[in-house]
């Protein structure tokens, strides 16, 4: 749906960690592709205002946007004011003139997938393990109808598909780059990453040995923890860390008036970070806090993977990673996101468990 825009409405909050949480679910919905185009809004206290987020998208030249309530429940939020806020009197039908629709949906409601993940809270909070064992939580081809070999089969065939797109554009790359610009490629179906990745000149080198010597993997988010086979890292005697909802970042972040992702980054490297690989697929203030842990040697990994997506400090906070002088891999722009992340680390764990092709 690549011509209409999906914009999220959230009521806003001073507190840092509401803002983080809606931008967590746009990246959830940009990943699954459905929408290539997914921001966020806010009722009061916080930025994108509804209109702002609205302007923005017909800006990019899209004629269609569809408005959803974050809310839990219908109420005088969704029922009254937001479509106030929509219509903005005489605004709505300035859109019109300009060719511009605008639909609103429903808020969530009570739906069998938040009853699922209600139930996962649940059992967390008595120290039991939920399975996920409801469609919502489908990923995409690797459904269990499909074998091993008919997924290998899928892959082999993309790949088949993309080399030709991108051909161009990697003429000059080292070949030790390519699987990483294959594999981000096939997972956002964007041939034009094989330009906008940076791969350091030793970052596929430290990588995989920090792979092999069983290091930290640490996330910004959980949407990219939840991207990575712990299985197959943890046969290296590695594990997968995210500090998003350590209850000391939450703290941190009050304290020090940080966002969340920035704490987390601070108090990762507090645990110990020197060696780890740190992937930052969704915000940019943690890939700025990383750098500045680097810079003033408080944090020294192996290799630093920060692709944040957005419009608001993402391409900024990459350009900062690019004068790191850890080994690194980014991309230029806004684009970037959590599967892009995902993606980079593992074709490097596949080179690491040394397959060609990841």
């Amino acid at each position: 749906m690549d011509e209409i825009a999906l914009v999220l409405i959230g009521h806003g909050s001073k507190l840092s960690h509401n803002r983080e949480n809606l931008m967590q679910l746009a990246e959830i919905l940009r990943a699954k592709s459905k929408f290539q185009t997914v921001e966020i809004s806010f009722m009061i206290r916080d930025t994108p205002t509804i209109p702002e987020a609205i302007e923005r998208i017909v800006k990019q030249g899209i004629k269609k946007i569809v408005l959803v309530p974050a809310f839990l429940a219908a109420g005088v939020h969704t029922t009254k004011e937001i479509p106030e806020l929509i219509g903005m009197k005489d605004k709505e039908s300035q859109l019109t003139a300009r060719g511009i629709q605008l639909f609103y949906g429903e808020p969530i409601g009570a739906d069998e997938c938040v009853a699922v993940i209600l139930e996962e809270k649940a059992l967390k909070a008595l120290g039991e393990k939920a399975e996920h064992q409801h469609a919502a939580f489908s990923t995409g081809i690797e459904e269990k109808a499909k074998t091993p070999a008919d997924l290998r089969n899928i892959y082999d065939k993309s790949m088949r598909l993309i080399r030709p797109e991108i051909e161009d554009a990697i003429r000059n790359t080292s070949e030790k780059n390519i699987p990483i610009i294959e594999r981000v490629v096939h997972t956002t179906a964007d041939p034009e990453f094989a330009k906008l990745l940076i791969i350091s000149d030793d970052a596929v080198e430290s990588g995989i040995a920090a792979i092999k010597a069983g290091a930290k993997v640490i996330t910004d988010v959980k949407m990219v923890k939840a991207g990575i086979n712990e299985g197959r890292v943890r046969r290296f005697g590695g594990k997968t860390l995210s500090y998003i909802d350590d209850p000391r970042a939450l703290k941190l972040a009050q304290n020090e008036k940080l966002t969340r992702a920035a704490a987390a980054m601070r108090l990762a490297a507090e645990d110990g970070m020197d060696g780890a690989i740190v992937l930052i697929g969704n915000a940019p203030t943690a890939a700025f806090e990383l750098a500045d842990l680097i810079t003033k040697g408080k944090a020294k990994p192996a290799l630093v993977v920060a692709t944040p997506v957005g419009y608001v400090g993402a391409a900024e906070s990459k350009k900062v990673v690019e004068t790191l002088s850890v080994p690194f891999v980014t991309n230029r722009g806004k684009k970037g996101g959590s599967a892009v992340a995902v993606a980079v680390f593992n074709a490097l764990l596949g080179m690491a468990e040394g397959r060609k092709r990841s």
